[in-house]
């Protein structure tokens, strides 16, 4: 697609650092212009710091949506890359430690294969909580809902009132529900064949 005149960026390219949204895994996030950069959006960490590359023509809007899935799918292949089940019960245990004042130990946390129709499940009398191994590569805050969700049935069984209050201490609690939402939507679609010019 050749470059519209009318919408080059008239200014030099420019880099801005900011704070990132709640849970992104990283205390800052720098978005670095390319003039020479025409469609690609990349992302990579560096320290603590989060460094997405945009071209220069994009608009404010466009960046900012930009930051966001950029920095999600960093967060889905960080996950994916280091979660076995070690890991996800100490992730369990922080996040207890984190919104429920450490009051919901589980005796174990592991993936599992034979969950197809559910994310996660609890079996409080047991302390056993298994999430789906669907959940493998999608956002941190995503597994963390999840994990919370499993980790309030410790504490409270049924999704009752007192259930939700405790997961409301959760920020991300309304995004990881629509993106759960959202995976399921997507899964119902239709698969249409591809056409040969597709």
């Amino acid at each position: 697609m050749p470059a519209d005149p009318l919408h080059r960026a008239a200014k030099s390219p420019r880099s801005t650092t900011s704070q990132p949204p709640s849970g992104s895994g990283a205390s800052a996030i720098e978005v670095r212009r390319s003039a020479r950069r025409r469609r690609t959006v990349s992302a990579y960490r560096e320290g603590d710091r989060t460094v997405v590359l945009i071209p220069a023509r994009m608009s404010e809007a466009e960046e900012q949506r930009w930051v966001t899935v950029m920095l999600d799918k960093l967060a889905a292949q960080e996950s994916k890359r280091r979660l076995g089940d070690t890991e996800l019960a100490e992730r369990a245990a922080r996040l207890s430690d984190q919104y429920f004042g450490g009051r919901a130990r589980p005796t174990s946390v592991r993936w599992v294969t034979n969950q197809n129709t559910r994310w996660g499940s609890c079996t409080p009398a047991e302390g056993s909580i298994r999430l789906s191994h669907r959940l493998q590569g999608m956002p941190e805050y995503v597994v963390d809902y999840v994990l919370l969700h499993e980790l309030a049935h410790l504490l409270v069984p049924g999704h009752g009132p007192r259930f939700w209050q405790l997961l409301d201490a959760y920020p991300r609690t309304e995004r990881a529900r629509g993106y759960l939402e959202g995976v399921v939507a997507a899964d119902r679609l239709p698969h249409l064949p591809l056409t040969r010019d597709e």
